[in-house]
């Protein structure tokens, strides 16, 4: 009788923190590659955010149309619609959920790069578009402002009035003090890294080229704070050159690139490209694309131009600098953001 009474106390003190099946308790293995799109095979620039409405992941992409490459022709990269993918498992592994919605004429304009920030209850995306389907990249691009409640459908507000009018690449933080800033790629300026200010989404002053101690041309500029520290990673389509700065404002270029050599992981045999960070839990994921089929000189088409998005853990070595091991299995539990 004792036992059975020992075992009926242990049941009601061990009841109240036990969690259902579909809980994510544990990290999970992330799935490698992470995520390959199965519309146009062309997923890259990912921009991850919560769903406050699905208690879940969503990673907006641009999706290349993959599979109209053909020759020099760079319509393919044009005419693209902004895919959303979920995960239901703190990021480990994803599905395709549908495009984004802006109510145009997907067919006649091209959407890249999505920027995506939640703030006083709705949800904004900054995104390059283009206001057509080009065969070369002689033409004007902007970035637009655009809303939404749901992550699904967004109601246009604005066209940023920013330095030229071939602009592209948009990345969003809040600083400190509230205010916001924008860092985004100049392309009439060498495609170098500028940044505008504003202090409420909706209104932008641009402050001009950004200072680095170091090569300023780069595109798909990337900002976090971590560790007590700003960071900021630039696409040098030679991997990822990394700048820190305590202002958000300065930067200083770490010795190293990272993504720089390629992986040994399955479609991670080439460097990686465009990416973004989200920390978590103090731990910082990086989400990033690979073009996995130019190891293939004689490949076709399709598959030199297909892209795909990948994960990998970022680690700080003894003087502060961002390493990045993509090698490294990747044990991933996003949980919701305080």
């Amino acid at each position: 009788m004792k036992t059975l009474k020992f075992l009926a106390l242990i049941f009601i003190l061990t009841a109240g923190t036990c969690k259902g099946p579909d809980k994510v308790t544990e990290p999970k293995l992330a799935d490698k590659p992470l995520y390959r799109d199965t519309i146009f095979d062309g997923a890259a620039d990912p921009s991850v955010i919560w769903n406050r409405e699905t208690k879940s992941w969503y990673m907006f992409y641009t999706n290349r149309r993959a599979t109209l490459a053909h020759g020099n022709d760079v319509s393919w990269v044009h005419g693209t619609p902004i895919g959303i993918a979920e995960s239901k498992d703190g990021g480990a592994s994803w599905h395709y959920v549908a495009d984004a919605d802006f109510k145009s004429d997907k067919d006649s304009i091209t959407y890249w790069a999505p920027e995506v920030v939640w703030h006083d209850g709705l949800y904004h995306m900054f995104i390059t578009l283009v206001p057509g389907i080009f065969t070369n990249w002689s033409h004007p691009r902007h970035i637009d402002h655009y809303t939404s409640k749901d992550l699904l459908h967004w109601d246009f507000d604005s066209q940023l009035k920013l330095a030229t009018d071939k602009v592209i690449d948009a990345c969003v933080v809040q600083l400190s003090d509230g205010t916001w800033r924008m860092w985004y790629n100049n392309e009439k300026a060498g495609k170098s890294i500028w940044y505008a200010d504003s202090p409420d989404l909706y209104n932008w002053t641009d402050k001009g080229l950004i200072t680095l101690n170091g090569k300023q041309r780069g595109e798909g500029p990337n900002v976090f704070q971590w560790k007590g520290e700003y960071y900021m990673l630039v696409d040098e389509w030679r991997g990822l050159g990394v700048f820190k700065s305590d202002d958000a404002l300065n930067w200083i270029r770490q010795p190293n690139r990272i993504l720089d050599v390629p992986g040994t992981g399955k479609e991670d045999q080439v460097i990686g490209q465009h990416a973004d960070v989200v920390v978590n839990n103090d731990r910082a994921y990086i989400f990033y694309f690979t073009h996995p089929g130019r190891n293939n000189p004689g490949g076709s088409d399709h598959e030199k131009a297909r892209s795909l998005i990948q994960v990998a853990e970022l680690e700080t070595d003894e003087d502060g600098n961002i390493i990045c091991d993509r090698n490294k299995p990747v044990y991933i539990n996003m949980t919701e953001p305080k």
